[in-house]
């Protein structure tokens, strides 16, 4: 299990992260989204090792990551850039990979690339990026870890990669118990995968749940009044769009007072309306 405590996280005078916790158990996904500079990618390099918190600790089996090779080994790293050696083909970075990391498979690599069909003999700085990103999951996978970091794991991948690179996920927790840890702005993906969801801003948690519980509390309503609402009133609470003779309200803050207080203010009609993760975070942020 991978438990983060408080981690805090400073560069120079900049506070990219503040206090941040998650627990990660085997055979979940978490996803972590934010907007651009929120401290996504920081977080994501402090759980594979690679920064060292300033405050607070980042546990794998009670173990500290943080220069620690025998928690290290453990983890699969996908980094939303290349990290592997340009000189390298990419049959020589799996026998790199198979001296390093214990349990790698070397025919899980075999199988994972008669799925992706990379070419082994072509140097890594040859390869597009959605090369070198089939390249890093595979690697990741095939090292057999207990916990996966993806950063941006679809970025530069075609449509089909992109679904065959989700569909191993999911295999990979369902039959062996994988952790992972994913952050991307592909929300859409996000919500197929996930089973608890951590939004964050200026590095700080926002909201930390499961997606069901997050959609409980911010919800879309359209709603149709007999008369012209108070709009001044109706902003203190709601955010508000109007097309035609509808309102569509969207709020962060939903319980069972919610369509009463609109049905006061003269809605005859109020229904909820479907709302997707990503129109949940636009909400979210939009709230702020």
């Amino acid at each position: 299990m991978l438990e983060i405590k408080n981690l805090t996280k400073n560069f120079g005078k900049f506070r990219a992260v503040k206090n941040f916790s998650l627990k990660a158990e085997k055979g979940t996904i978490h996803g972590i989204i934010g907007e651009n500079g929120a401290g996504k990618t920081t977080i994501i390099k402090c759980i594979a090792g690679i920064y060292k918190p300033d405050k607070g600790e980042i546990l794998l089996d009670g173990q500290s990551v943080y220069e620690n090779p025998a928690a290290k080994v453990k983890i699969g790293y996908v980094a939303d850039s290349n990290t592997m050696f340009e000189d390298y083909t990419p049959a020589q970075m799996r026998d790199f990979f198979a001296e390093v990391y214990p349990d790698f498979d070397r025919e899980k690599y075999a199988s994972l690339n008669d799925i992706f069909k990379l070419d082994q003999s072509r140097r890594v700085g040859r390869l597009s990026k959605g090369q070198q990103m089939r390249l890093s999951f595979m690697l990741a996978i095939a090292s057999n870890p207990e916990l996966l970091i993806l950063d941006e794991p679809t970025s530069g991948l075609d449509a089909l990669a992109k679904k065959q690179l989700l569909d191993i996920v999911i295999d990979e927790v369902e039959q062996n118990g994988l952790a992972v840890v994913i952050s991307s702005h592909h929300l859409s993906e996000l919500e197929r995968l996930c089973d608890e969801i951590t939004i964050i801003q200026n590095g700080e948690t926002e909201y930390q749940s499961n997606i069901d519980d997050l959609k409980s509390r911010v919800k879309k309503l359209q709603a149709v009044f007999d008369k012209t609402p108070d709009m001044d009133t109706l902003k203190e609470s709601f955010g508000v769009e109007k097309l035609g003779s509808v309102y569509y309200l969207t709020t962060t803050n939903y319980d069972e007072n919610t369509i009463p207080a609109l049905k006061l203010m003269g809605a005859s009609i109020v229904e909820e309306v479907g709302i997707s993760l990503e129109e949940l975070f636009v909400i979210t942020a939009e709230s702020r």
